[in-house]
Parts: structure tokens; C-alpha cells; sequence
């Protein structure tokens, strides 16, 4: 029984391929878009400061479909390195040794993910007080995150 749970980790391969497939679909999904979308631009001529305001908006899109890679790219190499092998050469700031790890990188993305989004909403903002509300749930939501990865660093 012993040596089946020991080697039951590795069924957390499935999550890392997983994991790791969503991350290339999201950044190849994400330079196709970009491509695209310059293409659109030169093939248009046209320069408008409302071209500019839908350039800028797409583009803040198309970091958001990036960002969501990096979750899935995080994911992947935290999995990896907590169940299957955590000898890899990867940079200082992304070695995972504990879940606690994983989770708190995890949330420093899903709050950038979250500025980017209501960034989006902003540059699409036409004056509607709702942007108020959805701007505060966020916050919230990144405090509350704040406060969590605050709560696990302080019992260590």
C-alpha cells in the first residue's frame, strides 16, 4: 500500500501536461492574435485617436490571454516541481518548494490579471457609474487575497 501511494504522485502528471498544453494554446493563441491585429492596423492606414483607443484595447485583451498563460505556465512547473521533481533549473523568483508557494505566486498573477481586466473596462468606460462598482469588487477581492497570502507568510 505504501509504495502505491508513493507512486500515486505521479498521477499529478496529468495536471502538469495538462496545465502545461493550456500555456502553449493561450501564448501561440495570443502572438497569432497580436500578429493579427498589427496586421489589421497596417492594412487599414487609417490613424485615429478611436483606432488608438481600440489598438489599446485589444492589445490590453491580448496581455490578458498572455497573463492567463503565465497562470497555466506557473501551474504547470508548480505541480512539476512539488510532486514529480523539484531539481530544475528555473529562475530564483519561480522554484516552488511548498503548495504555500504555488498559491502565493499564483495570486501576485491573478491580481495583475484582475488590473488588466478593469484596465480594459476603463478604456472602454463611457461615463456609466457601474465601472465604480466593479472597480471596488476588485479591490476587494485583491485585498482579501492580500490579507491571505499575508496570513500564510506570517505562520512560517
Amino acid at each position: 500500500m505504501k509504495r502505491l501511494f508513493a507512486s500515486s504522485r505521479y498521477l499529478v502528471i496529468i495536471g502538469v501536461i495538462g496545465a502545461f498544453a493550456a500555456a502553449i494554446s493561450l501564448f501561440i493563441y495570443g502572438g497569432a492574435l497580436t500578429i493579427q491585429e498589427i496586421m489589421q492596423v497596417v492594412q487599414s492606414g487609417a490613424v485615429s485617436s478611436k483606432g488608438g483607443k481600440g489598438l489599446m484595447l485589444a492589445f490590453i485583451e491580448i496581455a490578458d490571454i498572455f497573463l492567463l498563460g503565465t497562470v497555466m505556465y506557473i501551474i504547470s512547473l508548480g505541480l512539476y516541481e512539488l510532486f514529480i521533481d523539484d531539481t530544475i533549473n528555473l529562475p530564483e523568483w519561480l522554484v516552488i518548494h511548498t503548495l504555500d508557494d504555488l498559491k502565493h505566486k499564483l495570486v501576485g498573477v491573478i491580481v495583475v490579471v484582475m488590473g488588466v481586466v478593469f484596465l480594459g473596462h476603463v478604456i472602454k468606460w463611457h461615463g456609466e457609474q457601474e465601472i465604480a462598482y466593479y472597480g471596488a469588487a476588485i479591490a476587494f477581492v485583491v485585498a482579501a487575497l492580500t490579507y491571505f497570502t499575508s496570513q500564510k507568510k506570517a505562520k512560517h
